[in-house]
């Protein structure tokens, strides 16, 4: 059973900087893509930041230009550099994995992002 682990949630002023990272263990294959959602009190969760293995990247528009994602594929770690933070990035978020050979997706416990105006 795939486990995802995060770290690096907090609070910030609006305007600072985060990182959060995850680390991927439990499958002998590496995840074909990772990412990032976050799930904000009263509305449902959305992906904000995806990587594939390849290293290609999707972002959502509200994070466009602020946040960036990398991974390490030896390692299954995936990092989220969150930059210009704003009172609306407050939310918890949760590391993704999706294992494209298995058609599964997996995703963390979560971790809170408190960004204060």
């Amino acid at each position: 059973q795939a486990q995802l682990v995060e770290s690096g949630g907090g609070l910030v002023q609006a305007g600072g900087s985060l990182r959060l990272s995850c680390a991927a263990s439990g499958s002998i294959f590496s995840p074909s893509t990772m990412g990032w959602g976050r799930q904000a009190p009263g509305k449902q969760r959305e992906l904000v930041a995806t990587i594939t293995d390849g290293n290609s990247t999707n972002f959502a528009d509200s994070v466009k230009g602020r946040f960036t994602i990398s991974r390490d594929n030896g390692k299954n770690t995936v990092l989220l550099q969150m930059n210009s933070l704003k009172p609306e990035d407050t939310a918890v978020y949760y590391c993704y994995a999706h294992w494209a050979i298995f058609a599964r997706d997996s995703w963390g416990q979560g971790t809170q992002v408190t960004v204060s105006s």
